[in-house]
């Protein structure tokens, strides 16, 4: 028998799926139901509404999203000394955020977010994660003013994987592009 635990948690990972594949537009519980392989009642007995739905896919995202980045700031906090294990971090962060439709979701809900005011509490945590990562490896190297470039560079990291997702291309121009904000800025 399958815990309400387990059954929420694969609802939650058939909406990402969903939402990556079809956009928010494409929820629905029959659908939802059927790629989480459980009954409709089940949906609606953990989910009342798509808003609830929403909100928890991307809370349960963020959650993880901000575990693996803070799990990388701690163990780069004094690791990076040149600009070459920069780039091995960015590489990690790039491959694991991968073109997959649960990769994608995160971005429609971002979006979504914009909409939703109760959605912008669970992006702005995962934001700041994000600015964490940066800013850590950043002052690591020597960036004068960590704290406050890591917004630009998340941003710029964002903006380059999301034209990566949306045109098919690689993350080599996110590679690029973060060593040029770099090296600028440990010039000044």
């Amino acid at each position: 028998m399958t815990k309400p635990a387990e059954t929420r948690q694969r609802i939650i990972a058939a909406v990402l799926r969903i939402i990556g594949d079809d956009g928010v537009a494409g929820v629905t519980n029959r659908r939802i139901a059927q790629e989480a392989g459980v009954s409709l009642g089940s949906v609606t007995y953990h989910f009342a509404t798509q808003q609830d739905l929403l909100r928890e896919s991307l809370r349960h995202f963020v959650t993880e999203e901000t575990k693996r980045f803070g799990d990388l700031a701690a163990q780069n906090e004094t690791a990076c000394t040149d600009l070459a294990q920069v780039v091995d971090i960015v590489g990690q962060v790039a491959e694991a955020t991968g073109t997959d439709s649960e990769r994608i979701a995160p971005y429609e809900l971002y979006l979504h977010a914009g909409r939703d005011p109760e959605l912008r509490a669970a992006a702005a945590e995962c934001f700041a994660a994000y600015d964490k990562l940066a800013e850590t490896v950043l002052a690591s190297i020597g960036v004068k003013d960590a704290d406050q470039v890591a917004g630009a560079v998340v941003g710029m990291v964002m903006g380059l994987k999301l034209r990566a997702l949306a045109t098919g291309t690689h993350t080599d121009d996110l590679v690029n592009g973060l060593l040029t904000l770099a090296k600028g800025a440990l010039r000044e």
